[in-house]
């Protein structure tokens, strides 16, 4: 109908004009507008942080410890990663009120300067520890919950990502322990076996699990 900034303009009128105009700063601004979102759609980093299927309660140095993996799948690295581990459950008070608590667990390393594989998450259970003194059955009657969050910062856009995940009282098992994924390959150099990653297994002596 028309050229923008060069040549004559056809038709002559000036209701055509005006309707080039409005088509000229829709087409312009729709553009920019799906330019943008698109960039800013494959430009932020996802999270890709694995999870193990369960948590695991074992003795670990001489006491309980709640224990759960974390694996990085992505290529590149996370600096600055920080844990935070909340335990939730159904409390009542001396008044008789029912209420959801959220309890602050203690981690052995809470932060890592730079993530790429994995993680083992560890939470002693100590006589501190909103665990200490539970049994399986406590944690299912009050709908216990195990809540993680994981953030971090992208080695390589350098924008922060974060991850959540939730183990309920089911998903906790009690005298296992996570099996090795650190295996020696036929050439002598370490690999480790993700295949391995949410495989548990028994240990030899099960332990009274956060016994008071």
């Amino acid at each position: 109908m028309a050229t923008i900034g060069y040549g004559a303009m056809y038709p002559r009128t000036p209701y055509a004009n005006i309707l080039v105009t409005i088509e000229a700063f829709i087409g312009l601004f729709g553009v920019s507008t799906w330019g943008a979102l698109m960039f800013a759609k494959f430009s932020r980093p996802t999270a890709r942080i694995m999870f193990s299927d369960a948590a695991v309660i074992h003795q670990r140095d001489g006491a309980p410890t709640l224990m759960f993996r974390l694996a990085n799948e992505r290529r590149n690295q996370v600096v600055e990663a920080h844990v935070t581990v909340v335990f939730i459950r159904n409390e009542t008070t001396l008044e008789g009120e029912s209420f959801r608590r959220i309890h602050d667990l203690k981690l052995v390393r809470n932060s890592s300067p730079v993530f790429s594989l994995t993680w083992t998450v560890m939470h002693p259970i100590t006589e501190e520890s909103p665990l200490h003194g539970a049994t399986p059955e406590d944690l299912r009657r009050s709908n216990a919950e195990i809540i993680a969050v994981v953030t971090g910062v992208d080695d390589t856009f350098a924008q922060s990502i974060h991850s959540r995940h939730g183990y309920t009282a089911d998903e906790i098992r009690w005298g296992y322990r996570f099996a090795d994924m650190l295996q020696t390959g036929a050439d002598g150099r370490r690999v480790l076996e993700y295949a391995k990653f949410h495989l548990i297994e028994p240990v030899s002596a099960k332990p009274a699990p956060a016994a008071g």
